[in-house]
C-alpha cells in the first residue's frame, strides 16, 4: 500500500477540498470519483491533477474495487443511503461531517460499522487545527486544573451556494446546528472530557437567505444562535454562532477555564494564550504563536484536513482505531439535534430525549 488509493464520493465543494488535501500527501492519490452532477464530476477530475476513473454513482465506484479508502463528501441528506452501500463492503471510509442528518440514521451507521472490519472515521477535523491541537496538548498537562467552562465562538460568513441549493433547508442539512456546528459540539465534549447531557439554545434567522425562495419555498436555516451545553461531569459549554459576521479579525475563538488557568486560542490569528491564576492578570498572560508552516496544504480549514488525512492513512495502514469514531459522530449530531429542538420548542432538551 505504498500508493494509497482514494475514491471520493461527492465532488462538490468539500469533495474538491479533500482531493486537494490528498494531492499534497506523498504516496497518496485519488484514483476514482463519483458524482451524479456532471459539472461537479468534471471539477473533481480537474482537481485530481491526473487521470481518474469517473462514475455517475457511488455503487459503480465501489464495484470497480480500485480504492483502498473512500471519502463520503456528498450532500448531508444523501449520507445514509451512500453509507449503507459503503459499509456493506470492507473498504476504509472517511465520512465528511455531519455523519448523517438525524440520530436515527447515525444509529444505523453505528450498527453497520460495528459489524465490519474496515476502518470508519468521521471527519470532525477541527480538533486537528494547529492552535486547537496545541490547546489539547496543554490541557493534557493539567495546567487548567479542574475544568469548568468551555466557550467556542464562530463569527463567519453565510452559507455558500451548493448544487441544487440543498444547504438552504433544514430537512436537507439537519439544521445549521447539525450541519455547521457538529464539529464544535465534538470539540466541546473533547475539551470538557465528558459527553453532553442537556442543551439550552436560542437562535433564529435574522439576516441571511430570508428573501430566498426555491421552487416556491423560503429558506429556513438559522443564521445565529447561542447554545449552552451541560456535560455529564458538570462542565458547562457555550457556542456563540453568527453567520453574518465576516467583518471580524478572528473567525474562531475557543476558551477553556479551569480552577488554575484560562487557555484560549484565536483562529486564523493562530495564537494560544495561557493565563495562570496567581501568576498572571488581565492584560498579562503568556502568548504563543502556533507554527503551521510545516503543513504543505492548509486549504479551507487551516491545515486540519491535511493532518486528518495523514492520520487516517496511518490508521488504515497500521490497522489502528479511528481518532474520531462513529460514536463521536453520533454524539455530535445528537447535540446539534437537541439544540435545534431547544430553539423550536423554546425549552431545555435532554440528550436522552434525542438518543
Amino acid at each position: 500500500m505504498d500508493d494509497f488509493r482514494y475514491g471520493v464520493i461527492g465532488t462538490g465543494m468539500m469533495g474538491i477540498e479533500h482531493i486537494e488535501n490528498i494531492n499534497a500527501i506523498d504516496g497518496a492519490r485519488v484514483t476514482a470519483i463519483a458524482d451524479p452532477h456532471p459539472p461537479s464530476r468534471e471539477a473533481g477530475r480537474v482537481a485530481a491533477e491526473h487521470g481518474v476513473s469517473e462514475y455517475a454513482d457511488h455503487v459503480s465506484l465501489l464495484e470497480a474495487n480500485e480504492c483502498d479508502a473512500v471519502v463520503v463528501a456528498s450532500p448531508n441528506m444523501t449520507h445514509i443511503d451512500v453509507l449503507k452501500d459503503v459499509l456493506a463492503s470492507d473498504v476504509a471510509v472517511l465520512i465528511e461531517k455531519p455523519m448523517c442528518t438525524s440520530v436515527e440514521d447515525c444509529r444505523t451507521v453505528v450498527d453497520m460499522a460495528e459489524k465490519r472490519s474496515g476502518l470508519v472515521w468521521v471527519g470532525l477535523e477541527y480538533r486537528y487545527m494547529p492552535p486547537v491541537a496545541r490547546l489539547i496538548e496543554e490541557l493534557a498537562t493539567g495546567v487548567a486544573g479542574n475544568i469548568h467552562m468551555v466557550a467556542i465562538r464562530e463569527h463567519r460568513f453565510p452559507f455558500l451556494p451548493k448544487v441544487g441549493d440543498w444547504n438552504r433547508f433544514n430537512r436537507h442539512t439537519g439544521g445549521t446546528l447539525v450541519e455547521k456546528c457538529c464539529h464544535f459540539f465534538d470539540l466541546m465534549a473533547l475539551l470538557a472530557g465528558a459527553p453532553a447531557v442537556r442543551v439550552i439554545a436560542s437562535g433564529g434567522q435574522a439576516v441571511n437567505h430570508i428573501d430566498e425562495i426555491y421552487e416556491g419555498e423560503p429558506s429556513d436555516i438559522l443564521d445565529h444562535a447561542y447554545v449552552i451545553v451541560e456535560h455529564r461531569n458538570g462542565v458547562r459549554g457555550l457556542l456563540d454562532l453568527c453567520m453574518f459576521a465576516e467583518a471580524t479579525h478572528n473567525q474562531e475563538e475557543i476558551s477553556v477555564v479551569g480552577e488554575e488557568a484560562k487557555l484560549e486560542v484565536l483562529i486564523p490569528e493562530d495564537v494560544i494564550r495561557i493565563g495562570r491564576r496567581g501568576e498572571h492578570g488581565i492584560g498579562n498572560v503568556e502568548i504563543e504563536s502556533v507554527e503551521s508552516d510545516s503543513i504543505p496544504y492548509k486549504g479551507q480549514h487551516h491545515g486540519s484536513s491535511y493532518i486528518e488525512h495523514r492520520k487516517f492513512i496511518e490508521a488504515v495502514r497500521r490497522g489502528g482505531p479511528p481518532d474520531v469514531s462513529v460514536a463521536d459522530g453520533l454524539l455530535s449530531v445528537a447535540t446539534g439535534v437537541a439544540a435545534q429542538r431547544s430553539i423550536e420548542q423554546q425549552r431545555p432538551v435532554l440528550l436522552s430525549e434525542v438518543l
